[in-house]
């Protein structure tokens, strides 16, 4: 028998972050007849909408992260740039937060990732530690390679691929990780869950096209397109990495496929995940319906795939700033099988995350040109002042 008690409706869920993947556990919690609390430090954001209370303060106010966690019978997030060790003191109090304060500082370091993976005999590009980046650094580690901020990186930011010498100047300056670049035949990503008594369940894995100048994804096919050996051997690595960090919860693990024939790890990210956006539609239980599952000691539901599913981020467009409008919206309803989500966000900016868009079909290659096609008809743009 398990030795937890599972966490039942009504009782109050606290998510830390308000944006577009608390509003998605959020809506999944009031669907599971949860409570919700937010905390985030804008007013009226995308969680804050839809949630029975929201609390104003920062990610690293411990005051106002003590004042979530002390009103919620259980207390989750989704972003990783949070006060881990105001976590780990509420933790040793007795609060429920899951995944858990220490999981998260682990996470938060892509070194200490690195460490672990590699300890656990998990594949993942060659790797070194850099703490004064440059290039007398990168020279030593061997051209072409992929510099990443220990810390603080997200969205692409805190990335710098730096090719050769020419540009070693243009480091990063900040404690970094330097990996080997790798010949990446296709950027894969798998959701997996892990329950409080330690069961797993995996969704199916998927390809990510990345938008290479945002570097953010772009296009996203569910199921991927590659050799069943390759998707079993790519959720048996996910399933590794999420054992070797423990916990409880869904992570969301990236992968690299190169052109060898290798899987390695890339990131996993403790926390629903951009890659799984498509569960809310084209799976039986969703991945954000999933974590609250999963970290509330709930039984994990089904992650059977209902139908081929591509999706599409909607981002800021280059030089809009501003309260967004979404130009093309109607065309994009249109379209059969699509389904669209616009987060709520109070303004555009250029390649900000405004909303997604899911298209279901039968035919696979039928749903990624129809998700192509909505891409490009909606424009989100700041509204004119005139």
């Amino acid at each position: 028998m398990p030795d937890f008690t599972a966490i039942l409706p009504p009782a109050r869920i606290g998510i830390i972050g308000g944006g577009q993947l608390g509003k998605m556990i959020a809506q999944q919690a009031k669907k599971l007849g949860f409570r919700v609390v937010v905390l985030d430090p804008f007013p009226d954001a995308p969680a804050g909408q839809i949630a029975d209370e929201q609390i104003v303060g920062d990610f690293n106010d411990r005051a106002r992260i003590r004042e979530l966690v002390e009103s919620c019978a259980l207390t989750t997030y989704d972003i990783e740039h949070i006060d881990a060790q105001a976590l780990q003191a509420l933790e040793a109090e007795g609060h429920a937060i899951r995944p858990s304060g220490k999981l998260l500082e682990l996470v938060q370091d892509k070194l200490l990732q690195r460490e672990l993976y590699a300890k656990a005999g998990l594949p993942q590009p060659e790797y070194a530690r850099c703490d004064e980046p440059g290039p007398e650094a990168f020279e030593a580690f061997g051209y072409p390679l992929v510099q990443k901020a220990r810390k603080g990186g997200y969205d692409g930011r805190g990335v710098a691929i730096i090719a050769g010498p020419e540009q070693a100047n243009s480091a990063l300056a900040v404690p970094s990780l330097l990996e080997r670049k790798v010949d990446i035949e296709k950027e894969l990503a798998i959701v997996v869950a892990r329950g409080l008594d330690g069961a797993i369940a995996s969704y199916p894995l998927v390809e990510m096209d990345v938008d290479q100048q945002a570097n953010l994804l772009d296009l996203l096919l569910a199921p991927a397109r590659v050799e069943p050996a390759v998707a079993e051997r790519a959720e048996q690595l996910a399933i590794g990495v999420v054992e070797a960090l423990g916990g409880a919860g869904v992570f969301g693990v990236e992968l690299f496929l190169s052109r060898s024939g290798e899987l390695l790890v890339n990131e996993v990210a403790p926390r629903p995940h951009n890659s799984g956006h498509f569960t809310y539609e084209a799976t039986v239980t969703s991945q954000f319906e999933q974590h609250l599952r999963a970290i509330a000691g709930l039984p994990l539901g089904s992650t059977q795939q209902y139908m081929p599913a591509a999706m599409v981020n909607l981002l800021g467009a280059p030089g809009e700033c501003g309260p967004a409008v979404f130009n093309g919206l109607t065309d994009a309803l249109a379209v059969p099988g699509a389904v669209i989500h616009i987060y709520g966000k109070a303004e555009t900016r250029p390649f900000r995350k405004m909303g997604h868009v899911t298209v279901l079909d039968p035919d696979l290659e039928k749903a990624r040109s129809k998700a192509i096609a909505i891409r490009d008809k909606i424009r989100v743009c700041a509204v004119s002042d005139g």
